[in-house]
């Protein structure tokens, strides 16, 4: 029989900064630990679950000293939940490493001449911030293992009667059972617990994510700053009764519903892309503004989550364009138009390419919304359709605008955007570490001139990142 290895712990490592993906960073006899749910200031015994010859992973597995830099955070599930990741660390702090996140990423991967680095843009409202929370609604909630051991000792095992709220860090099968969470303004937590009290009393089935089987499994919440308020649930089969029972009760509880539709998903995974929402009550969709422009949001719409935030990234994507309104400008990745539209008023013309037909037919629409006659939106890969026939059918770039997935450009469509050479680039991305390889890349043709960190989610690692780049002479 194979032996089991002896787990490998480090006493009383002091962490020392912090790391990608919202770990944080030790030092051990010239190896450096990447350690989960610490701040730089704890002093604390690892046990790794991964070692190589200069690096390793662990947990903490017994905390010796807290951190002088710990605040109290504000949501009682703060390290169960998946969500925030930081909320042990005053907002500033939290700025202070995103900064120095950005500024890691782009000088020990990109290793090309930069500017000075722009001042994070930190977020005004870093409570209640998001448009948009997914739930999920399931048999089995998420218990502690002190409480399991607690509850096992006194011979008490619990029924798998229906939870609803987030996925529990590290499982993909056991939810949450959250109170409130602080990220979206009300009636987010109520209707997430009416509509969990109004299933479980009339034993409407909670989805078993291992089993699939059972008949609730998640509802989506958008609430734009304009009021508008959509719901979509899904669940896993259609059942006239039931359905209808459920929707004229939030409809009944929750009038101020502008929107509300269900989906029916029978598939294995969560994704909603390919399915096709039904309107149960309202016009479909929900308006939401930046600025002057109204942008409609459909329930399988991309859209900033963080509205306030989105309309600052927008307006720095604006400085750092430079348009005087003479210029072609091309938004790849452009999702439903909402850059580029943004930018309308500044240039002569908007071509904007996406992957995501259902996101090109919003932008379609959004630019109609805006009386905008000078955008154009195309369906498409974006290395399949940025080739020359392209370019020469619809003008020079003499802006582009590209903002893409954190997996960040298609290296043939860097090729491309070196073939084109329009006198401008400016970068948004939500990922500084595939930022800097692409800058890397473009630094064959382009310098990058400036760099302007913005926070869109206060409490979680997440960053993004907008780079300018000029053509060089």
């Amino acid at each position: 029989m194979r032996k089991h290895k002896q787990p490998q712990i480090l006493n009383k490592v002091l962490i020392e900064d912090c790391a990608a993906e919202g770990k944080s960073l030790a030092r051990v006899n010239g190896k450096v630990i990447f350690v989960e749910r610490t701040a730089p200031g704890d002093i604390v015994d690892i046990q790794l679950t991964k070692s190589k010859k200069d690096w390793a992973e662990g947990f903490p597995l017994q905390f010796i000293e807290y951190s002088k830099e710990r605040v109290e955070p504000f949501c009682k599930d703060f390290g169960v939940c998946g969500g925030c990741q930081w909320q042990m660390l005053p907002y500033n702090k939290q700025l202070f490493y995103k900064q120095k996140q950005v500024t890691d990423n782009l000088q020990r991967i990109a290793k090309i001449e930069l500017p000075e680095i722009l001042p994070i843009v930190g977020a005004n409202q870093t409570k209640y911030y998001r448009n948009k929370l997914e739930y999920t609604f399931a048999t089995e909630k998420y218990i502690s293992s002190e409480e399991f051991k607690l509850l096992k000792q006194q011979g008490i095992f619990p029924e798998a009667i229906g939870v609803a709220g987030f996925h529990a860090r590290g499982f993909f099968n056991k939810v949450v059972a959250i109170d409130t969470c602080h990220l979206q303004n009300e009636p987010t937590n109520l209707i997430r617990k009416a509509i969990e009290d109004f299933a479980r009393k009339n034993n409407f089935p909670f989805y078993n994510i291992k089993q699939h089987e059972g008949w609730l499994r998640n509802m989506m919440v958008r609430i734009a700053t304009t009021g508008e308020i959509m719901i979509n649930v899904v669940v896993a089969f259609y059942n006239k009764t039931m359905i209808d029972t459920l929707m004229n009760f939030i409809m009944q509880q929750f009038p101020n519903i502008t929107t509300l539709l269900y989906t029916i998903n029978t598939k294995l995974n969560d994704s909603i892309y390919d399915l096709e929402p039904i309107v149960f009550h309202g016009k479909g969709y929900i308006i939401e503004k930046l600025e002057d422009f109204s942008f409609k949001i459909s329930p399988k719409s991309f859209f900033q989550t963080n509205t306030k935030q989105g309309e600052k990234l927008y307006q720095i994507t604006r400085d750092f364009a430079e348009l005087k309104g003479t210029e072609i400008l091309y938004d790849l990745y452009c999702g439903t138009g909402s850059i580029g539209i943004f930018l309308s008023k500044q240039a002569k013309k908007i071509i904007g390419v996406e992957t995501v037909e259902d996101a090109v037919k919003d932008a379609k629409e959004n630019a109609l919304l805006n009386n905008i006659n000078h955008a154009q939106f195309f369906a498409g890969d974006v290395i399949n359709i940025c080739n020359d026939d392209f370019f020469v059918q619809h003008g020079k770039a003499d802006v582009v605008i590209t903002d893409p997935p954190r997996a960040g450009m298609h290296e043939k469509l860097i090729k491309k955007l070196l073939e084109i050479a329009a006198p401008t680039i400016v970068y948004v991305s939500c990922n500084p570490a595939t930022q800097a390889r692409d800058l890397a890349l473009l630094n064959e043709k382009y310098a990058v001139t400036k760099i302007q960190p913005v926070d869109m989610f206060p409490h979680t690692h997440h960053i993004e990142n907008v780079a300018q780049l000029k053509l060089k002479d």
